[in-house]
């Protein structure tokens, strides 16, 4: 027989073997959504020291804000990788396996060492039977631990939180929420209720890192209780009297997110929170539909949606099928406390993690699918569990190794049972097996539809097409694939079904002034503005529209107010920056392009600007640096290339300008001033050949220009002397 130390070796390696062919597709797949605010556009990652500039977490975003673990492992891993995505998605997988690993764990220990586990073992035996062997235990434990374990690490209702880069604060805090528990046990185990044990510090220090990663980790401390009493004292006033101290040290953790929630405003940016627009009542009706979809989608995942886009309730007629799913868990969740201390555990932990999220007003998230990633556990325990009790009880309460059943039945008939038993146990873990590559497949294909932005909102339109934000997000990628007939079709179909998205309104504004329809993008963006007076990018872009229009005025007044609102917003610092060089007031327009670089580092056209703005304030050394890094973040940049000569050229380095003239033209063959450049500086080098070639090229590109003639005049004359 099988030792236990390779049994639970034995369902490690099953475990991540799964867990690794579930997601070996998700690796590759592009940032979507918030990704953009929280990493391409988040400047408090790009450095890991000093490292409280990480933990300030960047202002005004919705989902790093306030989250200062998130934060600090998204800034680990930009120093690993830049925007590149590979890292990001290898961390989310690896935080993914962890959890899912210390899951096995819990369900394992839980069944195999707590007097509450023990007496749930000893009810799957013949009546009258009690648990003599430790192996018979660990095999059972170990079993059931790797069931929910692995069907937990491959359903496809975790995708969402694996998959999609930002929503690792959804699993990261649920990596240190099941690692409290897990040290709790192991700290239980220990028996060191009167001293706080190492493994009850690192139950504690778990706590502290999940607090600072997600507020659902809010119900940890109460749930730890909750499992104390339901597991290992059997009762809240033996719980509280044993572990006093370890509970007051868990209720400390409450500070630190309390801290995390007044950096973050207290609402995440407007999005959640009391005070944003929102009642609990009306929120409140939405969660029924949320609820039971969430217990749906654990038995039977499909279909699932990326966005479900916000919506309320109207009729009583749409509460009515969720209300007969979602009143009885209640219910039966209340009853089961006090009379199913084990059942009213899983229901307290399904209820009391999804209760943030679920109770707390939001504005725009009704639906999320990884709010299920730790609540999941609690139905499959159940499930599972339940299942496996069923078997047994339908099989006869089949005799374990260890069990001492009836005194009536001879050896031959204990070893007949006991077979049984093994066979049982086997037949039920092929079966979950089973389930489990079905469910890894699912997870699999659902991976593939994150591979790129475009085929994630097409499959999300599809399956929501009244959901204006997934017309909007669809467009955006549309318009990315250079589609924009069927991106303008989107955003008016955004409109068209919320006429109040400001969004959309600015977006179709931003496409309609690519089109060259001036005056119906400032229709746009006049209506974003209306619905939202605050909306930085919409004061950014119509500033630009005014701009074009020659409105400087009216164009530094919104350019500047989008300032206002978001001061590390780079593109109106680079658009403001323009047009304070163009009204030449180059020192401040240099301040500007410098705080854009600094928000934005990997911005060329930033660099570029900059570097002639300083060319224009005789500031050429300086310039040349910013030409050089706008080529390097953009090697086929031909008038950076240019300009870059024509300074090289004004500081006399001859012969570098000459190599920069010419990879300019090799970018741009038609480049009649970049000919006519490199003439001049050949004439000043004395080779006067290659310069009446060069002036001839120009003047065939551009017959107006009239230096290229008068030079060509100049070398020949000298040619001839």
């Amino acid at each position: 027989m099988l030792t236990p130390r390779q049994i639970n070796g034995g369902a490690v390696a099953l475990i991540l073997a799964c867990g690794l062919a579930a997601y070996s597709g998700s690796l590759s797949g592009p940032f979507v959504f918030d990704d953009a605010s929280s990493i391409t556009a988040n400047p408090t990652i790009r450095h890991l020291w000093p490292l409280w500039d990480v933990l300030a977490t960047p202002a005004a975003n919705v989902t790093a804000q306030g989250r200062p673990v998130f934060n600090l492992s998204l800034a680990i891993n930009y120093a690993v990788s830049g925007t590149d995505v590979w890292s990001y998605h290898a961390l989310n997988l690896v935080i993914h396996l962890l959890a899912g690993l210390t899951l096995f764990g819990i369900v394992r220990r839980t069944l195999a060492n707590s007097p509450g586990g023990a007496g749930f073992i000893r009810s799957l035996g013949p009546t009258g039977a009690s648990v003599s062997s430790d192996e018979t235990r660990g095999l059972v434990s170990a079993v059931l631990g790797l069931c929910v374990a692995i069907v937990w690490t491959v359903h496809p209702l975790q995708t969402e939180a694996v998959t999609y880069v930002v929503q690792r604060a959804e699993s990261l805090m649920g990596l240190f929420y099941l690692l409290t528990l897990y040290f709790f046990i192991r700290h239980a185990e220990a028996k060191s209720s009167s001293h706080l044990s190492g493994w009850g510090a690192l139950s504690l220090l778990a706590c502290v890192l999940g607090m600072g990663t997600k507020e659902v980790m809010v119900s940890a401390p109460v749930m730890l209780l909750v499992y104390d009493r339901t597991f290992f004292a059997g009762g809240f006033r033996k719980a509280w009297n044993a572990q006093r101290a370890f509970y007051l040290g868990l209720a400390a953790t409450w500070i630190v997110l309390l801290l995390c929630l007044m950096r973050g405003g207290g609402n995440r940016g407007g999005s959640i929170g009391l005070g944003v627009g929102v009642s609990p009542w009306t929120y409140g009706l939405t969660q029924f539909e949320a609820v039971g979809r969430y217990m749906l989608l654990s038995f039977w995942p499909s279909p699932l949606v990326f966005e479900y886009g916000a919506f309320k309730v109207t009729e009583t007629s749409q509460l009515m099928p969720w209300i007969l799913i979602v009143v009885p868990m209640v219910a039966g969740t209340i009853w089961a406390f006090w009379h199913r201390p084990i059942i009213g555990f899983l229901g307290g932990w399904f209820f009391a993690i999804l209760s943030p999220t679920s109770l707390v007003p939001g504005t725009s998230q009704m639906i999320v699918e990884h709010r299920m990633y730790l609540p999941l556990a609690a139905v499959l325990a159940l499930t599972i569990c339940g299942g496996y009790a069923l078997c047994t009880r339908l099989a006869g309460g089949a005799a374990a190794p260890g069990f001492a059943a009836d005194r009536s039945f001879g050896g031959a008939e204990q070893s007949r049972r006991s077979v049984a038993w093994l066979w049982l146990n086997g037949a039920f873990l092929a079966v979950v097996l089973a389930g489990a590559v079905g469910l890894g497949w699912m997870t699999a294909d659902r991976n593939a539809v994150y591979r790129t932005a475009l085929g994630l909102w097409s499959d999300t339109v599809g399956k929501r097409p009244l959901n204006p934000l997934a017309h909007d997000m669809l467009a955006e990628e549309l318009l990315e694939s250079g589609r924009l007939d069927e991106a303008e079709a989107h955003y008016r179909a955004s409109v068209r079904i919320d006429p109040g998205f400001f969004l959309a309104h600015e977006r179709l504004g931003e496409l309609l002034v690519r089109f060259g329809k001036p005056d119906e993008a400032e229709v746009c963006f006049q209506a974003a503005l209306r619905l939202r007076p605050d909306f930085a990018d919409a004061h950014d872009n119509f500033g630009s529209l005014l701009a074009m229009q020659g409105k400087s005025d009216d164009a530094i007044d919104h350019i500047e107010r989008a300032l206002e609102i978001k001061p590390d917003y780079a593109e109106a610092h680079y658009n403001l920056a323009n047009l304070l060089s163009l009204r030449r007031r180059g020192a401040e327009a240099v301040a500007h392009f410098e705080m854009a670089i600094r928000l934005k580092p990997d911005f060329p056209t930033a660099h570029y600007n900059l570097a002639n703005t300083l060319a224009d304030l005789d500031r050429s050394v300086e310039a040349l640096a910013h030409y050089q890094e706008a080529l390097r973040l953009r090697p086929d940049y031909p008038s950076a290339e240019y300009n870059l000569a024509n300074t090289l050229a004004g500081l006399h380095r001859r012969e570098d300008a000459v190599a920069h003239y010419r990879r300019a033209l090799r970018l741009k063959p038609d480049y009649a001033a970049a000919e006519l450049n490199l003439g001049s500086v050949l004439f000043e080098l004395g080779k006067l050949q290659e310069a009446e070639a060069h002036y001839l090229a120009a003047l065939s590109l551009d017959p107006g220009l009239d230096d290229a003639r008068e030079n060509l005049a100049r070398v020949r004359a000298a040619r001839r002397r």
